[in-house]
């Protein structure tokens, strides 16, 4: 760690740095989603969800998350669902955990389309540059739950494998054509929904629709799917989530082991992702590349000194590049933000 009391302030250019190594890997956060929509840059879905405009959480739900000592909607909606189909077998009323479930799923997806990229905002020469930039890898792994990727997968499909190709579109590692890059959700995705039985589906859509697709809150017939992501919370309640599902679980031992060359972009590796951070550590990659946005000498200076701490101990070589040299970071990606 002494090596890195007196950092500088230098970052290297990535085209450079990707010349020199081959990074089989990329680790994508939410500092590339913000690079192309700024309003992904909220604090906590679950604050947005209490202070929307339109229908937020009341008391009532409120109380199930309190209850329940989580902020994460796929665990209060998954427990909601459960108990509205036990209290019916038991021919017990399951009016109120069914309509707190469809209030909660409402503060949902109203949050969401508070803060996510309007479809008919989303360039076509951005969702090229993501796919591009993705097919390049071996292995993507990303925390965001957003539909950016998953857009970008879609504007040319043939190019990257996200594993949900067996029936139904359900995650199949049999029916995947495991030779193309592949793009693993390490936190879920709004366009995933967790089965009865715990397994994990994707949604089939149009890209245009699927965000409105989310929206669907179907009240006249059974509760429908729950959504399959991690909003938010402390490591280790994203660690029981990710458990608790075999697709989740999964692409987290893919990190567990992976030991090649890997470059993160866009990821704080912050505290609330300390999951994420054991992974890596103990998948000791040979090379680790990291963006910083070039904010300023001494947030450079901080960010290194951070990462340096992150890696402190595992013989990992580490470099670090201005994130505006990186295609996910080119500043011409940005959308400006409706007001």
């Amino acid at each position: 760690m002494s090596d890195f009391l007196d950092v500088d302030a230098t970052l290297e250019d990535w085209s450079s740095l990707r010349a020199a190594t081959d990074f089989k890997g990329l680790l994508v956060g939410n500092g590339a989603s913000r690079a192309v929509w700024d309003d992904f840059g909220y604090d906590s879905l679950f604050e947005n969800a209490r202070t929307v405009e339109d229908k937020p959480l009341s008391a009532s739900e409120l109380a199930v998350f309190d209850a329940m000592q989580t902020r994460s909607f796929e665990q209060v909606l998954g427990a909601l669902k459960t108990t509205s189909r036990v209290n019916k077998a038991l021919a017990v009323s399951s009016a109120a955990p069914r309509n707190r479930y469809y209030a909660i799923k409402e503060a949902l997806i109203n949050s969401v389309h508070a803060i996510h990229i309007p479809w008919r905002l989303v360039r076509a020469s951005t969702l090229a540059t993501l796919n591009e930039e993705l097919a390049r890898y071996r292995t993507v792994f990303t925390t965001n739950y957003d539909l950016l990727n998953y857009w970008a997968l879609q504007h040319r499909s043939e190019a990257i494998d996200d594993l949900f190709n067996g029936p139904n579109a359900s995650f199949d590692l049999s029916e995947s054509a495991t030779k193309k890059p592949r793009l693993l959700y390490l936190h879920g995705g709004l366009h995933l929904v967790r089965n009865q039985d715990g397994t994990a589906r994707k949604l089939t859509s149009t890209e245009g629709t699927l965000l409105g697709s989310f929206a669907i809150n179907n009240t006249l017939k059974t509760l429908d799917d729950v959504p399959l992501f991690i909003n938010e919370g402390p490591s280790a309640e994203k660690l029981r989530t990710i458990r608790s599902s075999d697709y989740l679980s999964f692409c987290y031992e893919q990190l567990l082991g992976h030991g090649d060359s890997l470059c993160i972009f866009g990821h704080a590796l912050a505290e609330q992702d300390s999951h994420i951070v054991r992974a890596l550590r103990l998948a000791k990659p040979k090379v680790v590349a990291i963006s910083i946005y070039p904010r300023s000498a001494a947030f450079i200076q901080h960010q290194k000194r951070h990462y340096a701490k992150v890696f402190e101990g595992t013989g990992v070589a580490l470099r670090f590049f201005d994130a505006k040299t990186h295609a996910l970071g080119n500043p011409k990606l940005s959308v400006p933000v409706e007001v």
